[in-house]
Protein backbone atom coordinates (compact mmCIF):
# COMPACT_ATOMS: atom_id res chain seq x y z
CA UNK A 1 0.00 0.00 0.00
CA UNK A 2 2.96 2.29 0.72
CA UNK A 3 4.09 2.12 -2.93
CA UNK A 4 0.59 2.97 -4.14
CA UNK A 5 0.64 6.08 -1.93
CA UNK A 6 4.07 7.06 -3.25
CA UNK A 7 2.81 6.74 -6.81
CA UNK A 8 -0.37 8.72 -6.08
CA UNK A 9 1.50 11.51 -4.28
CA UNK A 10 4.03 12.10 -7.03
CA UNK A 11 1.66 11.47 -9.92
CA UNK A 12 -0.75 14.10 -8.56
CA UNK A 13 2.00 16.65 -8.06
CA UNK A 14 3.42 15.78 -11.48
CA UNK A 15 0.11 16.10 -13.31
CA UNK A 16 -0.88 19.36 -11.57
CA UNK A 17 2.57 21.00 -11.47
CA UNK A 18 2.05 23.11 -14.57
CA UNK A 19 5.04 25.32 -15.22
CA UNK A 20 7.90 23.04 -14.25
CA UNK A 21 9.69 21.97 -11.09
CA UNK A 22 9.33 25.13 -9.00
CA UNK A 23 5.57 25.19 -9.52
CA UNK A 24 5.27 21.59 -8.32
CA UNK A 25 7.12 22.19 -5.04
CA UNK A 26 4.00 23.38 -3.16
CA UNK A 27 2.11 20.39 -4.53
CA UNK A 28 4.82 17.97 -3.40
CA UNK A 29 4.81 19.64 0.03
CA UNK A 30 1.03 19.24 0.26
CA UNK A 31 1.29 15.52 -0.51
CA UNK A 32 4.41 14.72 1.53
CA UNK A 33 3.78 16.90 4.60
CA UNK A 34 0.01 17.33 4.80
CA UNK A 35 -1.62 14.36 3.08
CA UNK A 36 0.70 11.42 3.81
CA UNK A 37 2.77 12.98 6.64
CA UNK A 38 6.02 11.33 5.60
CA UNK A 39 7.96 14.31 6.97
CA UNK A 40 7.28 17.60 8.73
CA UNK A 41 7.70 21.09 7.27
CA UNK A 42 11.21 21.48 8.68
CA UNK A 43 12.43 18.26 7.10
CA UNK A 44 10.77 19.21 3.81
CA UNK A 45 12.50 22.59 3.94
CA UNK A 46 15.85 20.87 4.43
CA UNK A 47 15.20 18.54 1.47
CA UNK A 48 14.14 21.51 -0.66
CA UNK A 49 17.21 23.57 0.28
CA UNK A 50 19.60 20.74 -0.47
CA UNK A 51 17.74 19.84 -3.66
CA UNK A 52 18.02 23.43 -4.88
CA UNK A 53 21.76 23.38 -4.29
CA UNK A 54 22.29 20.26 -6.41
CA UNK A 55 22.22 20.12 -10.22
CA UNK A 56 19.17 18.84 -12.08
CA UNK A 57 15.40 19.26 -11.95
CA UNK A 58 14.12 19.89 -8.43
CA UNK A 59 10.94 17.82 -8.78
CA UNK A 60 12.78 14.65 -9.75
CA UNK A 61 15.47 15.13 -7.09
CA UNK A 62 12.81 15.51 -4.42
CA UNK A 63 10.79 12.58 -5.76
CA UNK A 64 13.88 10.37 -5.79
CA UNK A 65 14.93 11.24 -2.25
CA UNK A 66 11.47 11.16 -0.68
CA UNK A 67 10.56 7.96 -2.54
CA UNK A 68 13.77 6.34 -1.29
CA UNK A 69 13.20 7.53 2.24
CA UNK A 70 9.63 6.21 2.33
CA UNK A 71 9.95 3.04 0.26
CA UNK A 72 13.61 2.25 -0.35
CA UNK A 73 14.97 1.64 -3.86
CA UNK A 74 11.57 0.56 -5.21
CA UNK A 75 9.98 3.64 -3.66
CA UNK A 76 12.57 5.85 -5.35
CA UNK A 77 11.97 4.26 -8.77
CA UNK A 78 8.21 4.45 -8.22
CA UNK A 79 8.33 8.14 -7.24
CA UNK A 80 10.59 9.04 -10.16
CA UNK A 81 8.33 7.21 -12.60
CA UNK A 82 5.18 8.77 -11.11
CA UNK A 83 6.63 12.30 -11.23
CA UNK A 84 7.85 12.06 -14.83
CA UNK A 85 5.02 10.05 -16.42
CA UNK A 86 2.51 12.93 -16.39
CA UNK A 87 5.03 15.24 -18.03
CA UNK A 88 5.79 12.77 -20.78
CA UNK A 89 2.11 12.09 -21.50
CA UNK A 90 1.07 15.74 -21.31
CA UNK A 91 3.95 16.88 -23.50
CA UNK A 92 2.88 14.49 -26.23
CA UNK A 93 -0.84 15.34 -26.01
CA UNK A 94 -0.67 19.06 -25.23
CA UNK A 95 2.03 19.94 -27.71
CA UNK A 96 0.04 18.31 -30.47
CA UNK A 97 -3.12 20.17 -29.43
CA UNK A 98 -1.35 23.49 -28.80
CA UNK A 99 0.49 23.33 -32.10
CA UNK A 100 -2.80 22.75 -33.86
CA UNK A 101 -4.55 25.67 -32.10
CA UNK A 102 -1.59 27.92 -31.17
CA UNK A 103 -3.02 31.01 -32.87
CA UNK A 104 -6.37 30.79 -31.10
CA UNK A 105 -7.02 33.43 -28.41
CA UNK A 106 -8.26 30.86 -25.88
CA UNK A 107 -4.92 29.01 -26.03
CA UNK A 108 -2.94 32.21 -25.38
CA UNK A 109 -5.38 33.18 -22.61
CA UNK A 110 -5.10 29.76 -21.00
CA UNK A 111 -1.30 29.94 -21.00
CA UNK A 112 -1.27 33.45 -19.53
CA UNK A 113 -3.87 32.59 -16.84
CA UNK A 114 -1.69 29.87 -15.32
CA UNK A 115 1.18 32.24 -14.46
CA UNK A 116 -0.56 34.14 -11.60
CA UNK A 117 -1.83 30.90 -10.07
CA UNK A 118 1.70 29.47 -9.97
CA UNK A 119 2.95 32.76 -8.49
CA UNK A 120 0.38 32.55 -5.68
CA UNK A 121 1.33 28.93 -4.95
CA UNK A 122 5.03 29.86 -4.69
CA UNK A 123 4.26 32.94 -2.56
CA UNK A 124 2.20 30.80 -0.16
CA UNK A 125 5.03 28.29 0.16
CA UNK A 126 7.52 31.11 0.71
CA UNK A 127 5.36 32.65 3.44
CA UNK A 128 5.09 29.24 5.16
CA UNK A 129 8.90 28.97 5.21
CA UNK A 130 9.31 32.55 6.47
CA UNK A 131 6.81 31.95 9.29
CA UNK A 132 8.44 28.64 10.23
CA UNK A 133 11.89 30.25 10.24
CA UNK A 134 10.78 33.23 12.31
CA UNK A 135 9.09 31.11 14.97
CA UNK A 136 12.16 28.88 15.32
CA UNK A 137 15.30 29.92 17.11
CA UNK A 138 16.07 32.53 14.45
CA UNK A 139 13.26 34.93 15.30
CA UNK A 140 11.79 37.63 13.06
CA UNK A 141 14.87 39.86 13.01
CA UNK A 142 17.29 37.25 11.68
CA UNK A 143 14.67 35.82 9.34
CA UNK A 144 13.99 39.20 7.75
CA UNK A 145 17.72 39.90 7.55
CA UNK A 146 18.31 36.58 5.73
CA UNK A 147 15.38 37.28 3.38
CA UNK A 148 16.66 40.76 2.48
CA UNK A 149 20.30 39.69 2.12
CA UNK A 150 19.30 36.67 0.01
CA UNK A 151 17.10 38.83 -2.20
CA UNK A 152 19.94 41.30 -2.76
CA UNK A 153 22.41 38.50 -3.50
CA UNK A 154 20.01 36.73 -5.89
CA UNK A 155 18.52 39.66 -7.75
CA UNK A 156 21.05 42.48 -7.63
CA UNK A 157 24.36 40.62 -7.52
CA UNK A 158 23.22 37.49 -9.46
CA UNK A 159 24.77 35.08 -6.96
CA UNK A 160 23.67 31.50 -7.61
CA UNK A 161 21.35 30.12 -4.88
CA UNK A 162 23.55 27.05 -4.43
CA UNK A 163 26.46 29.25 -3.34
CA UNK A 164 24.33 30.97 -0.70
CA UNK A 165 22.85 27.70 0.55
CA UNK A 166 26.31 26.10 0.68
CA UNK A 167 27.70 29.09 2.61
CA UNK A 168 24.85 28.92 5.13
CA UNK A 169 25.25 25.16 5.57
CA UNK A 170 28.99 25.55 6.03
CA UNK A 171 28.56 28.36 8.56
CA UNK A 172 26.02 26.29 10.50
CA UNK A 173 28.45 23.37 10.60
CA UNK A 174 31.36 25.52 11.73
CA UNK A 175 29.38 27.57 14.24
CA UNK A 176 30.12 26.74 17.84
CA UNK A 177 26.99 25.97 19.84
CA UNK A 178 27.48 27.51 23.32
CA UNK A 179 25.00 25.11 24.94
CA UNK A 180 26.73 22.01 23.54
CA UNK A 181 30.13 23.39 24.57
CA UNK A 182 28.95 23.82 28.18
CA UNK A 183 27.48 20.29 28.21
CA UNK A 184 30.74 18.81 26.89
CA UNK A 185 32.77 20.72 29.50
CA UNK A 186 30.54 19.37 32.30
CA UNK A 187 30.79 15.76 31.14
CA UNK A 188 34.56 15.92 30.63
CA UNK A 189 35.20 17.47 34.06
Amino acid sequence: MKHVHIFIAFFRSGILGYGGGPSSIPLVKKEVVDTFQWMDSDEFGDVLALGNALPGPIATKMAGYIGYRVGGILGMINALFASTLPTILLMIVLLNVLNTYKDEPWVRGMSMAVVPVVAVMLATLTWDFVKKSSTSSLGWGWTLLFVVVSLVLFELLNVHPAIIIFALLLSALLKKDPENSKEKEKTSA
